[in-house]
């Protein structure tokens, strides 16, 4: 298989990402619906952050294994490091986006209006949790296209093949994992945010196909699944946030059971492959 074969497989790998982006358009105008939205997501990104984990963890299980002290030492140390820049580098973030949204105050009198201009709108919560998805989706992304294009250039073209269509339709499942914030707060975001959330989320899966052609490293992939369960941790922290400020348990409970069941779903496919 060429190269260009391989990057290719990668790019429909990580497009399938948008077939689920379209779901943050729909209207969930009953509360319960809502509730439900937001509960499946956190489902589907609570399987994402046992998944993350288990693969970041790998590296360091193998080198306790082998009783490798340099690499359970290196390995631990990016692990920890990327796990704590995903976790607390959001929560900064998040706190500065907030001060960012304050209304600043303008100025009072005649020609008040015309010298201080039209502000823009801040990005809603609703918004921002779906960008900060997307953001610890599309790390997560990279590491799967990492172990796309070490496949391929080890010569392993079935098992590339394979993961692709693993890869393939659990991405789909994350498109709807990134909009299900703005679909359960009733929110419609515009065709041109959509495409920048799937560009984020999807776009690292091609990268990292082209990457993981070049050169294969243990600490790298750590470093970016860290990254990513940091990430996706943070994100589900807020989402039951707004679960439990909703006070429906029973309907929450049963949309993170089939979340998490829908995440297992897609991911045997990839199993099958012997990833």
């Amino acid at each position: 298989m060429s190269a260009t074969h391989v990057v290719v497989l990668g790019l429909i790998a990580g497009l399938t990402i948008f077939l689920g982006l379209p779901l943050g358009r729909i209207r969930a105008a009953l509360p319960r619906t809502r509730v439900w939205l937001n509960a499946l997501a956190v489902g589907i990104l609570l399987f994402l952050l046992w998944d993350v984990l288990a693969h970041a963890w790998e590296p360091i299980d193998k080198g306790l294994g082998d009783k490798d002290v340099t690499a359970v030492v290196g390995s631990s140390a990016v692990f920890a490091i990327g796990l704590a820049a995903g976790l607390v580098g959001l929560v900064h973030f998040d706190r500065w986006v907030a001060r960012r949204a304050r209304p600043v105050p303008r100025p009072e009198g005649p020609g008040a209006a015309t010298a201080s201009g039209v502000a823009a709108a801040p990005l809603s919560t609703a918004h921002t949790l779906s960008l900060m998805i997307a953001v610890g989706i599309g790390l997560h992304n990279f590491a799967e296209g990492l172990a796309i294009g070490n496949s391929a250039a080890t010569g392993a073209t079935q098992l590339a093949i394979l993961l692709v269509i693993g890869f393939a339709i659990h991405n789909g499942t994350e498109g709807f994992g990134i909009v299900a914030p703005m679909a359960a707060q009733h929110e419609r975001p515009s065709w041109k945010y959509l495409a920048l959330l799937g560009l984020i989320g999807g776009g690292p899966t091609f990268f990292g196909t082209i990457v993981g052609q070049q050169f294969s490293n243990d600490l790298v992939s750590v470093g970016f699944l860290s990254l990513a369960a940091g990430s996706i941790l943070y994100v589900v922290i807020e989402l039951l946030a707004v679960a439990r400020r909703q006070n429906m348990k029973i309907t929450t409970t049963w949309g993170v059971l089939v979340g998490l069941l829908l995440g297992f779903a897609t991911d045997a496919v990839v199993t099958l492959a012997g990833a």
